[in-house]
C-alpha cells in the first residue's frame, strides 16, 4: 500500500448508480434510497434513541452500550448493524454519534478500493469520532486487513515506497468508534466480525410499528392523515420504514390533487392503486412474476431463466429484485427443480390451482 494512493469518491457514486439502473430504480417499493429519498430522509430521521421507532431489543441493548461508554468517559465499542436496506442502519449510526456527542464521518465499502484509501480516512479522524462504513462487506481485502489493526490497537502501518526500499511507518490513531452496516452479514470474514464489540440484526417492522412511522412522518411533512389511512399505507410497505415514507409522499400528492389533502383509507387505497401497489405490497414486477408462474406454467416448477424470459426481464432482476419479497411473503418457493407458486400465491391472484380445476397440480409434479 502506498501513501500516495488517494480515495476515489467516484467509485461509490458509480456503484450506487449501477445499483439503481433498471427496473429496481423505478419501483415505488424498492428499499434502496434514490436521491429524493436521501434528501427527505435527512429531514425525517429521528435524532435520538427515544425518537427511534421499532427495533426494541436493538435500541435497548444499544442504549446500555452508549450509556456505559459515556459513564466511563470512553469511546463506544465498535458497532455492526446488519439487515435489509431501509430499516434504519444509517439513522442508528447518526444517533450513536449524537448520543456520544461526537462528529460522524460517512463512507462506504465500495469507495475503499485500496488500503491507502482507508489510511487517509483513519489518519484524519478526531478522538471519539464515529466512522460509519456502509456496505462494509464490499470493502477491498487489503483495506479490510488494515482495518483489523485499526479497530483493535488504534494503529495502522503505512508503507512508504516500493520494492526493497519500502518502509513501514507505524501510525497511531486516536480512539474512534466504527459503525459498520451490511445487508449481507454472512460475507463478513470472522476476524472482522469478532472485532465488533456490539452486533445487532435489524428486523423487518410490524404493521403497528410502521403505522407509528407513518404518523410521525406525516406530522413532520405537515400532512393530515387518519388512523385507517396510516394503516393502509403501513400494510403495503413491506415491513420497511423507507418504503412507508415513500408511499406516504405519493399518497400525499394524490390527496392534494384528487381530494382535499386529507389522507384516509379510501384515498390511500385509490392512490396506491394508481401506483400499482396492491394490498400486500406487491407491485407490477412482483405480480408479473407470479402471473407468469401460475398462468403460463401452472404454478411450476419452472427454471429461473425461463421465468425471466416470460416476464421480459433479466434473470438477475427476477432473482435479486422480485423474488426475495415473494419468498418472504410465502408466495413463491425455490426448489431444486425450479420456482414453484404456493397456495397463497393462487389465492392472492384469485386463481384456481390446476388440481382443483381438474388438471395436474403441484403435488402430481412432485410425485405426491
Amino acid at each position: 500500500m502506498n501513501w500516495d494512493e488517494t480515495t476515489d469518491d467516484t467509485t461509490a457514486q458509480a456503484d450506487a448508480a449501477e445499483r439503481l439502473v433498471g427496473p429496481a430504480a423505478e419501483r415505488l417499493v424498492d428499499s434502496v434510497a434514490d436521491g429524493e429519498d436521501q434528501a427527505v430522509e435527512a429531514a425525517l430521521r429521528p435524532k435520538d434513541l427515544g425518537e427511534f421507532i421499532g427495533q426494541e431489543k436493538v435500541r435497548e441493548q444499544l442504549d446500555l452500550v452508549l450509556r456505559a461508554a459515556r459513564a466511563r468517559g470512553a469511546t463506544a465499542d465498535h458497532v455492526l448493524l446488519s439487515g435489509a436496506p431501509g430499516l434504519g442502519k444509517t439513522t442508528l449510526s447518526m444517533i450513536i454519534a449524537a448520543e456520544m456527542g461526537a462528529p460522524i464521518r460517512i463512507t462506504s465499502g465500495p469507495a475503499i478500493q485500496h488500503a491507502g484509501d482507508l489510511a487517509a480516512i483513519l489518519s484524519s479522524l478526531q478522538e471519539g469520532e464515529v466512522l460509519f462504513l456502509d456496505e462494509i462487506h464490499r470493502m477491498s481485502r487489503p483495506a479490510e486487513e488494515m482495518l483489523y489493526m485499526a479497530m483493535e490497537d488504534f494503529r495502522v502501518d503505512v508503507i512508504v515506497g516500493k520494492g526493497p526500499g519500502a518502509t513501514a511507518i507505524p501510525l497511531e490513531l486516536p480512539p474512534f468508534t466504527l459503525v459498520g452496516a451490511t445487508t449481507r452479514a454472512g460475507l463478513l470474514p470472522p476476524p472482522l466480525r469478532d472485532r465488533f464489540g456490539f452486533t445487532a440484526h435489524m428486523e423487518f417492522y410490524e404493521p403497528a410499528e410502521l403505522e407509528r412511522v407513518v404518523h410521525r412522518s406525516a406530522q413532520l411533512l405537515d400532512v393530515e392523515i387518519d388512523v385507517e389511512g396510516a394503516a393502509e399505507i403501513a400494510g403495503r410497505s413491506r415491513g420497511t420504514p423507507r418504503i412507508a415514507n415513500r408511499l406516504l409522499r405519493r399518497v400525499r400528492d394524490y390527496a392534494q390533487v384528487k381530494a382535499d389533502g386529507v389522507i384516509n383509507k379510501d384515498i390511500a387505497g385509490a392512490a396506491l392503486k394508481v401506483y400499482e401497489v396492491d394490498a400486500r405490497g406487491l407491485d407490477r414486477l412482483d405480480r408479473a412474476v407470479l402471473e407468469a408462474l401460475l398462468k403460463l406454467f401452472g404454478g411450476g416448477p419452472v427454471g429461473l431463466s425461463t421465468l425471466a424470459v416470460a416476464v421480459g426481464e433479466e434473470r438477475e432482476t427476477v432473482e435479486e429484485v422480485a423474488e426475495p419479497f415473494l419468498v418472504r411473503e410465502g408466495l413463491l418457493a425455490r426448489t431444486p427443480r425450479g420456482r414453484v407458486g404456493t397456495p397463497a400465491a393462487w389465492a392472492h391472484l384469485g386463481l384456481v390451482p390446476p388440481r382443483q380445476a381438474g388438471g395436474i397440480g403441484q403435488g402430481d409434479l412432485f410425485g405426491a
